[in-house]
């Protein structure tokens, strides 16, 4: 997971670059190339949730990793927009199974009685990747060419498939009326439904995060705090990096409940200190806000949706919980670039504040009152 994740970011941080400079192409066309890497990898995700549990969840990844490496490797004989278009298209779709795959195998792996603790720790390999893929993709293509930034990508992919070899991967045991339930194709062999509520959370949570990853930089720029800025994301990654463990082995021992209220008032609490944010260090008191609130968040809330459905749906829940929730990230910006000539960005913040409050309020009555 953190080799398909820190390839992810190298390249999400830089491919607008390389299309406006590289090959010319306008901004508007290069923010295209950019979003349909997750346009894809969506339905990617709704449709492995199914499959993974009935061709096998090791199979799946195996298959993931090869999609993903075809896109990745692809890129050395992208030299137009079209082919790049397709090329993004490809990759989309295999993150989308492979992420899925590997979570799925993930929450097979831990005991139901440490599956906070486990995804916490799990998690990590997301935020570590957060943490040094975008510089590591700046610090290539500064040094040399997008050709080295594919090099390593490539020889990462290498390691990580030939890795699935050695690993033991525990197969769900189908029974036949599970086979057939997983093999008919119902919206709801698609969808778990159970997982809905807390998707739906999640998706609000989502979008008022995107209005951090989409516009904090203009943000701080306006705002005078560019330095600050510059190391927020390593701040709120390492914040990430103590807080899971912890918060998913509080999930365990005390309940969801102990650890979802904190997490949704902090998330909260760190927007607020954004809006308001007039010299360097409150800007990154935020970012370690938002490491324990957002990243609490979106461990423990996944391991919400996979403790709701038995092991055979795991998978199901897995992709349904991920496609919902990022649908936040993938219409915030679109939504949010509108509400900023209205609100300004401070006015945005604190209105993402109240979104995160109004997810807290869903919470609880989809679960918290339970």
């Amino acid at each position: 997971m953190f080799i398909i994740m820190l390839i992810y970011y190298q390249l999400m941080t830089i491919i607008a670059n390389y299309v406006i400079n590289d090959l010319d192409i306008s901004a508007s066309l290069a923010g295209l190339i950019a979003g349909i890497f997750m346009v894809f990898a969506l339905p990617a995700r709704i449709i492995s949730g199914k499959l993974i549990e009935e061709f096998g969840r090791k199979k799946m990844l195996h298959l993931g990793l090869v999609i993903y490496g075809l896109g990745t490797f692809s890129y050395f004989i992208a030299g137009n927009f079209a082919a790049l278009f397709l090329i993004r298209i490809i990759q989309g779709l295999g993150f989308g199974v492979a992420t899925t795959s590997a979570m799925t195998i993930a929450a097979g792996l831990i005991p139901d009685s440490r599956r906070g603790e486990g995804m916490g720790y799990f998690m990590l390999s997301i935020t570590i990747a957060s943490a040094i893929g975008p510089s590591l993709g700046i610090f290539f293509y500064q040094q040399g060419d997008f050709s080295l930034i594919l090099v390593f990508s490539s020889i990462l992919l290498v390691i990580g498939y030939f890795s699935l070899f050695f690993m033991e991967v525990p197969e769900v045991e189908l029974s036949a009326e599970h086979l057939a339930e997983i093999k008919s194709f119902k919206l709801k062999k698609l969808f778990e439904f159970k997982v809905l509520p807390i998707a739906i959370v999640g998706a609000m949570t989502f979008f008022a995060y995107a209005s951090i990853i989409s516009f904090l930089s203009t943000y701080v720029d306006q705002i005078n705090l560019v330095k600050a800025g510059s190391v927020f994301f390593l701040v709120y990654s390492m914040s990430m990096l103590v807080f899971r463990p912890l918060t998913g082995r509080w999930f365990d021992l005390k309940g969801k409940n102990y650890v979802m209220y904190p997490a949704f008032l902090a998330f909260a609490a760190g927007l607020i200190v954004i809006s308001q944010a007039q010299t360097g260090l409150v800007l990154l008191f935020a970012a370690i806000l938002m490491g324990f609130g957002f990243g609490t968040f979106s461990a423990c809330g996944q391991t919400i949706a996979i403790n709701s459905v038995p092991d055979h749906r795991v998978g199901i829940a897995t992709s349904t919980f991920l496609a919902i929730s990022e649908i936040g990230i993938g219409i915030g910006p679109f939504f949010l670039g509108m509400l900023i000539p209205k609100l300004g960005f401070r006015g945005l913040y604190l209105a993402m504040a109240l979104v995160v409050i109004l997810a807290m309020f869903l919470y609880y009555l989809f679960y918290g009152r339970k």
